[in-house]
């Protein structure tokens, strides 16, 4: 879906300046916003695709004002709703108790070793996303391709800034998680994955591109149309 949210290629918001040596966590609550986001993906909340679609569903507003650990309670919050783990009512209620007594300790219960055991796992490996397919692969590395131009209405991983352009494949990454389907929770539907270079003039125009500057993007195959070099080469 389009969205605030989708910056590639978007101007006017200033530089970008990272702080030198910037930790982890600014703030104590975001570890525990970082813990939070792997008990709840165990919980069967969401997957990781719902989790990013929940951020896209912000108020625009909201999503530019607020930080990125804040994204994060967001999304945790609709979808605990959404799946009945949350009551709005009562969630309110709580966040009240807190703003007018901000020194109020944290209800107590007793640890999950299961749990702890799975978030460890994760933290230190990650949860890999390749799946199996038997469908063929319709590409090959060095077919020239165009990015399909369209705007789903739900979560999908094709952004706006490579709709429509055309590149080259230069490697295969394998079958993975088709994030437009698993973010829209209608199932994992394995696709075979590709990485695509740009000529950075294709992306950005002869106007603003640097010289000699490429862009490689990842791409599921159903993002991907077939061009011969014929039409490659009039585009």
């Amino acid at each position: 879906m389009n969205g605030v949210f989708d910056l590639g290629g978007t101007d006017g918001f200033g530089a970008v300046n990272p702080t030198p040596s910037e930790p982890a966590f600014h703030e104590d609550w975001e570890r525990v916003v970082f813990g939070l986001q792997l008990g709840c993906f165990a919980g069967g909340w969401f997957n990781i695709d719902s989790f990013r679609h929940g951020i896209e569903l912000m108020d625009p507003v909201h999503y530019l004002t607020s930080t990125y650990y804040e994204h994060w309670l967001s999304t945790f919050e609709r979808h605990g709703v959404l799946k009945g783990h949350i009551d709005a009512a009562e969630l309110d209620r709580r966040t009240q108790e807190y703003l007018d007594d901000p020194d109020k300790g944290m209800p107590k219960h007793d640890p999950n070793p299961a749990l702890i055991e799975f978030v460890d796992a994760v933290v230190a490996g990650g949860s890999p996303a390749t799946r199996p397919t038997d469908e063929p692969r319709r590409f090959e590395v060095g077919d020239l391709v165009r990015m399909r131009s369209f705007a789903p209405r739900g979560h999908t991983r094709l952004a706006r800034y490579v709709r429509g352009k055309t590149g080259s494949i230069v490697a295969y990454r394998g079958s993975f998680v088709y994030p437009d389907t698993s973010g829209n929770e209608l199932g994992e539907d394995p696709q075979h994955l590709y990485t695509v270079q740009f000529d950075g003039a294709e992306l950005w125009g002869e106007d603003h591109a640097e010289r000699n500057v490429s862009s490689t993007f990842d791409a599921w195959e159903p993002y991907l149309e077939p061009m011969d070099h014929h039409e490659g080469a009039r585009a």
